[in-house]
């Protein structure tokens, strides 16, 4: 019987593994858009609902308010999103997409294919990637 707690026998360390490698190869294709891995899930959920509060994005991308505020206030920073506190409740801060922002999307297009590309995997290998993890994060 092999040992369980031998590293080849582990689960976790090639998902760590592929973790790592999967965001540097989108460093290069993010470097192009002046963007940081976290800063592109940001802008992924704003290119689909344009306006989010800090709290939204948060659950959405599963990081709490003290790593989204200095990354928020970056992309503030680079024109991309505006940072506005809600009229009705002060606490509240909405993110929204500025011009520049919302002009980003045409260029980040691309990426998915090209990370296809310098992965050396088809689009449904990762869907299959994706499932699988996406049914076990559920649990």
């Amino acid at each position: 019987m092999k040992d369980p707690l031998l590293l080849s026998e582990q689960v976790c360390f090639p998902v760590y593994a592929f973790a790592k490698e999967i965001i540097n190869q989108y460093r290069p294709l993010l470097d192009e858009l002046e963007l940081t891995y976290p800063q592109y899930l940001v802008m992924l959920v704003l290119w689909e609902h344009e306006e989010q509060t800090v709290n939204q994005l948060g659950e959405k991308l599963k990081l709490d308010s003290g790593t989204l505020t200095p990354l928020l206030k970056r992309l503030e920073l680079k024109g991309f999103v505006t940072r506005t506190r809600s009229k009705a409740d002060e606490r509240i801060v909405l993110i929204a997409l500025r011009e520049k922002g919302k002009g980003l999307k045409k260029l980040a297009s691309c990426i998915p294919t090209k990370l296809m590309q310098a992965m050396d995997i088809s689009a449904e290998d990762l869907m299959v990637l994706k499932n699988i993890i996406t049914k076990i994060s559920k649990k």
